[in-house]
């Protein structure tokens, strides 16, 4: 008598990512008084009970004019779920960010995979540094959903294969592709957020324009949505002036 086949966990597939805001110290404010201390000293608290919109004007100076220091003294924290190749091209911003994400060598990882969804664009065309993206046949979406779930299962089985014959989780993850969703806590402040904003987003009111891959751009969008509920002031002055962080 043969033993049955070891049963693993089924991988789920998904093509969107999550990002939450779990919490925050930022206020178009905080811009003010950090901002007015250099000539009114200990009187510049008072713009924290005061209505930042009559201040505005100075908001957009700043920003315009490239004095960055006073959008760094504010803090938000996100959560954020995506595929790991989305956390290799996050980690490169380094100046005013904060990181911590799940272990693959302390848990065992859960089988989510990343498939692109129908919008999203398939196709390269030109060189490189100049070239874009166009709309795949829906052969080709097919094919990229078929070959992608395929591969994740495969990968996935050799993982908890190994697992059960007692392979280190550290060891056995080797197997697993960027396309694994992970998780993240990312902690910065509007400067740096603007930064990350200028290079991941594409946006018409850009002045230099940027290329990002989609799937960063869709945590980027999702982060400038919760940002600019935050501090619409300092929002309206970045776009206003072109999209470039201070």
């Amino acid at each position: 008598m043969t033993d049955s086949p070891t049963e693993y966990a089924k991988p789920t597939f998904r093509g969107d990512v999550t990002v939450e805001l779990v919490k925050h110290s930022a206020a178009d404010s905080d811009v003010l008084w950090a901002a007015r201390v250099s000539t009114a000293g200990e009187q510049s608290l008072e713009e924290i009970t005061k209505d930042p919109e009559r201040s505005k004007g100075l908001i957009n100076y700043l920003m315009r004019d490239r004095h960055g220091s006073p959008f760094e003294h504010n803090s938000m924290t996100f959560f954020i779920s995506a595929p790991i190749l989305v956390f290799r091209e996050f980690m490169r911003h380094r100046v005013g960010w904060s990181y911590n994400e799940e272990s693959g060598r302390y848990r065992e990882l859960q089988p989510v995979f990343y498939v692109p969804g129908q919008d999203r664009k398939l196709v390269q065309e030109g060189r490189p540094g100049k070239y874009v993206f166009v709309e795949g046949s829906q052969e080709q979406h097919d094919l990229t959903t078929r070959v992608m779930e395929d591969s994740y299962r495969q990968a996935y089985e050799a993982y908890q294969e190994m697992l059960a014959a007692g392979v280190a989780r550290e060891v056995a993850r080797s197997v697993l592709p960027v396309g694994l969703f992970s998780s993240m806590y990312a902690t910065c402040n509007a400067r740096s957020l603007m930064h990350f904003l200028g290079l991941r987003t594409q946006h018409e009111q850009a002045t230099v324009p940027s290329f990002p891959q989609r799937e960063i751009e869709m945590v980027g969008e999702q982060m400038e949505a919760e940002w600019a509920k935050l501090m619409p002031l300092t929002y309206a002055a970045f776009n206003k002036n072109g999209r470039v962080a201070p």
